[in-house]
């Protein structure tokens, strides 16, 4: 099956399981009303730091096991392990449990769109979210770009949420965010 009726397949599979594009869809570039003493909070929240690479972090940690097992099945643990610097917006197992399972089957099930899906979530360089007041375009590994910002309580990656607290790793950062981020397929 060619990447073109992948892709027609998955959006067909999304728009009958009632998804439609949203989930693809990046938030308003616009700047919102943030409350100034959250984005200083957000902001000045120190990283945690662990002494290993990206792919150490995750594996430390339990709410990531569904985003290990991906990664490792799309044969990406050891670009995550290079050098980078990377930034990876790592979706929790509660947002893999978020996407329905023929669509999440249907991701799982071909290399090609797991990669494509799962490095939409890097992004090349050190990025903190939590500097941008207004919704930043940032370029991701895919080829395609998220939109990254502050929210006051937190960080945003298109419309996931996260904690302003990110991962400081060896080669790059990692932010856990609450819904898995599909690329626009065309």
């Amino acid at each position: 099956m060619s990447q073109r009726s992948l892709h027609t397949r998955l959006k067909l599979t999304a728009a009958a399981l009632g998804l439609g594009l949203s989930l693809a869809a990046p938030v308003s570039a616009q700047a919102s009303s943030i409350p100034l003493q959250g984005l200083v909070k957000c902001a000045t929240t120190q990283l945690v730091e662990v002494n290993g690479t990206i792919v150490d972090a995750a594996v430390a940690t339990p709410e990531l096991s569904t985003l290990v097992s991906l990664v490792t099945a799309a044969g990406l643990a050891d670009a995550l392990a290079g050098p980078g610097p990377l930034t990876v917006y790592a979706p929790t197992n509660d947002a893999f449990g978020k996407v329905p399972a023929p669509l999440l089957g249907l991701i799982g099930g071909d290399k090609a769109l797991l990669t494509s899906v799962l490095t939409y979530h890097v992004s090349p360089g050190n990025i903190d979210p939590r500097r941008n007041v207004s919704p930043m375009k940032v370029k991701t590994l895919n080829g395609q770009t998220v939109f990254v910002g502050a929210t006051g309580s937190g960080v945003q990656v298109n419309q996931s949420l996260g904690a302003c607290k990110g991962v400081k790793t060896k080669n790059g950062t990692v932010w856990l965010i609450d819904s898995v981020l599909l690329p626009q397929f065309r």
